[in-house]
């Protein structure tokens, strides 16, 4: 993480004197990846929806050195971790849903971009009682091989539900 935060700063020290050299005609039409949007993070809860954690796998980076905080336990050290230690509470649990709220943001940074909101995770108890718990969602993307992976996240519940309204 902290070799990425380094990039990111060093980046923003470099972009704008990049961009005040002079550049050739060919060059003044950069390629720009694909963007993050609300619907691409809603598919990631999609995933998390159908409970595939195989194809889960394809939104998060893998291999050692990457921090994802669930709401238990404290943290993952790799999505080989997360994966394994998410598998049995989803093997007989019931279906839930997961919706963003209105209320993301999405801030892009050239190959990193970070998100920051909340989020509804709904479903019905065994007694038939529909019932939703607000979440609270913030997670690094970082562009690798043409696609935006989460290399950090952080999920978790606030301690009281908030007031009805």
């Amino acid at each position: 993480m902290r070799r990425e935060f380094l990039s990111l700063f060093l980046l923003t020290l470099v972009l704008p004197a990049a961009q005040t050299t002079a550049k050739s005609p060919a060059a003044s039409k950069p390629v720009a990846p694909a963007a993050v949007d609300k619907a691409y993070l809603q598919s990631i809860w999609d995933g998390w929806t159908a409970a595939d954690l195989d194809k889960q796998g394809q939104f998060y980076a893998q291999g050692s050195g990457h921090l994802f905080f669930d709401v238990a336990p404290l943290k993952y050290t790799s999505w080989d971790d997360y994966k394994a230690g998410v598998a049995p509470s989803l093997k007989d649990a019931p279906r839930v849903t997961y919706t963003l709220n209105d209320d993301i943001q999405i801030h892009p940074e050239g190959k990193v971009t970070w998100v920051e909101g909340t989020l509804e995770m709904g479903g019905t108890t065994p007694q038939g009682q529909k019932e939703s718990i607000p979440l609270r969602w913030t997670a690094v993307l970082k562009q690798q091989d043409g696609r935006w992976v989460i290399v950090h996240e952080h999920v978790s519940a606030p301690a009281e539900p908030p007031a009805q309204q």
